[in-house]
């Protein structure tokens, strides 16, 4: 299906997006180691189809009116970055092959580079390497099926491929953002990423089932919002339970993955996706019911903003759940506002807004997109609360 101003067309054809603007500012989870605003968009029509919905630009600080020349000018300057973002996103799909083949052939040289008699040591090595070649190329053809069912996703752009298919190298910070991507669909819709949405995601479906029971809620009539929404997959476990439910998620690089996956799921939910951000598209005061976040609230440059949103956001007599823990995304980054509080902190701030705590667990241990086979694995010991806007809230 495709989406014009969040409207839907027939089932059969393809979901099609509006292209985030200035998209991956917000980065995927770190290590543990170490123009003009515009009007808000209205809400999206609510279906029983999977729907993707246009974006918003990314929040930014207010400026001087600027002469109409000036205003034209930023906006084609503003297009021509997101046409080059687009492509760049495109060609680390399309790269990934070629950059994990080498890593692989350095370390085929270094073997080969041993003694014979420690390489006799060692007989299954080479075999190995060829299995991981065999993953790497099978990995490919699914980025590239990505790939070709995202260069026209969006309905009001038509970037084409000016590049004639020319692959060139990525960066680094690219590569890291891709395999990150598809760590996050074994997290998401694998067999093996079960236990962590077992962990994560579940307790928040739970508090959405203990809230809004099936016996006394028209659950259709019951609005989730699920911001940095990722793959998908809690937004989509929400809706197939019977309720409202939206994702919304910034990165390209999950949107394109999302389209791919979400695209592959039977219809019948009331589910849909928006591409933007998050403070910038929902700007509408009491809309949502429930709004549940999980590994987010730290990908704010400043949590304080994401708590003044959510609280506007909600209806009176709504709750927002969150799961997650505080490993802030721009701590380390040069030129990028940071602000960092502790949990106490922001409990404080929520309780001033006029939040009322109704469950708080400070010690969820979970891990994210861990890799069971490795020797090291990072857990966190995660947040949980569940917080209501009182009822006589204007």
């Amino acid at each position: 299906m495709s989406v014009a101003a969040a409207c839907p067309l027939p089932q059969q054809e393809q979901l099609q997006l509006q292209p985030p603007v200035k998209a991956m500012r917000r980065g995927s989870r770190p290590s543990p180691e170490g123009g003009e605003e515009e009007e808000p968009s209205e809400q999206p029509v609510w279906d029983r189809e999977m729907t993707f919905c246009s974006e918003r630009r990314r929040r930014q600080p207010q400026q001087k009116r600027q002469p109409a020349a000036a205003v034209g000018a930023a906006r084609e300057e503003e297009e021509r970055l997101e046409r080059e973002h687009f492509r760049r996103i495109i060609n680390a799909f399309r790269y990934y092959g070629t950059n994990m083949h080498e890593r692989v052939n350095r370390t085929e040289r270094h073997f080969r580079s041993l003694p014979a008699n420690q390489q006799k040591l060692l007989p299954q090595f080479l075999f190995h390497l060829e299995k991981i070649r065999k993953c790497i190329d099978h990995n490919q053809e699914i980025l590239q099926a990505i790939v070709n069912d995202c260069t026209h996703m969006f309905e009001n752009k038509e970037y084409g491929d000016e590049e004639n298919g020319k692959i060139s190298p990525a960066s680094t910070f690219d590569m890291d953002k891709l395999k990150s991507t598809l760590k996050q669909f074994v997290r998401d819709w694998s067999e093996t990423g079960k236990s962590e949405r077992d962990s994560c995601y579940q307790p928040i479906i739970n508090e959405i089932v203990k809230n809004f029971p099936k016996d006394s809620w028209d659950l259709s009539k019951v609005n989730v919002l699920v911001p940095g929404a990722g793959l998908g997959r809690l937004a989509w476990e929400i809706a197939m339970l019977g309720y409202t439910c939206q994702g919304n998620e910034w990165s390209l690089f999950m949107l394109f993955s999302s389209n791919f996956v979400l695209n592959s799921l039977p219809p019948g939910a009331n589910f849909s996706m928006t591409a933007g951000d998050f403070q910038e598209i929902y700007c509408e005061h009491n809309i949502w019911d429930c709004i549940a976040t999980c590994f987010f609230i730290d990908t704010a440059h400043n949590v304080v903003d994401y708590i003044d949103t959510i609280w506007k956001i909600l209806k009176p007599g709504g709750i927002w759940i969150n799961l997650g823990p505080l490993l802030y995304h721009f701590e380390n980054l040069a030129n990028e506002l940071s602000i960092e509080l502790s949990y106490e902190d922001i409990k404080n701030v929520m309780l001033q807004y006029g939040f009322h705590i109704e469950m708080e667990n400070e010690s969820v241990l979970t891990t994210y997109t861990v890799n069971e086979l490795s020797m090291m694995k990072y857990y966190y010991e995660c947040v949980m609360f569940v917080v209501r806007k009182p009822e006589n809230s204007i």
